[in-house]
């Protein structure tokens, strides 16, 4: 088996693996946007104070009363607001999901910059408190960026070469 077959192999099912990914953290944010709607009626302080439990955050703790103010004043209107940008957060992981399935360069690049662009966040979150599923958010993190930036660097390798052949093939005639 030649390089380039073995390189389509690990493009195909390299890309199909990360749109499932991607796909599924549409599904989530879905689920989430259900999860929200479901607290429109709901009375939001007592809410508030049934999840910060639920957290076992100390009531002592500034965080506490500044997350019961928040969440606790929450309006109906501001749950659509929340609602409409996390499905928004979903038709993009869905549309970037179906462009990497399509094996669309677009795609990967969008991917590779929205990945890249959560490392620091992610390292940041570890440097304050670790936990394993931080470093395994991390690690699949990291690797998928790190999957894709060798597949946009071998793209552009082969259109490189390419382009070179087309230039020979038309100075040769």
């Amino acid at each position: 088996m030649d390089n380039h077959s073995k390189n389509f192999f690990v493009r195909h099912f390299g890309l199909r693996g990360v749109a499932i990914f991607e796909a599924a953290k549409g599904l989530l944010a879905i689920a989430a946007a259900i999860w929200v709607v479901t607290l429109l009626h709901k009375d939001m302080q007592d809410v508030a104070e049934h999840m910060l439990a639920l957290l076992h955050i100390n009531p002592d703790r500034h965080l506490y009363q500044i997350l019961l103010r928040t969440v606790g004043g929450l309006t109906p209107r501001a749950l659509w607001g929340i609602v409409s940008l996390i499905l928004g957060y979903a038709v993009i992981r869905f549309v970037e999901a179906t462009g990497l399935w399509l094996e669309k360069e677009w795609a990967e690049w969008f991917a590779f910059i929205s990945g890249a662009f959560y490392i620091p966040f992610e390292v940041y979150q570890l440097v304050r408190h670790s936990t394993g599923i931080k470093w395994s958010i991390l690690t699949i993190n990291v690797l998928i960026v790190v999957y894709l930036g060798w597949l946009l660097q071998d793209s552009f390798k082969r259109k490189r070469a390419a382009r070179k052949v087309e230039v020979a093939t038309k100075s040769a005639n």
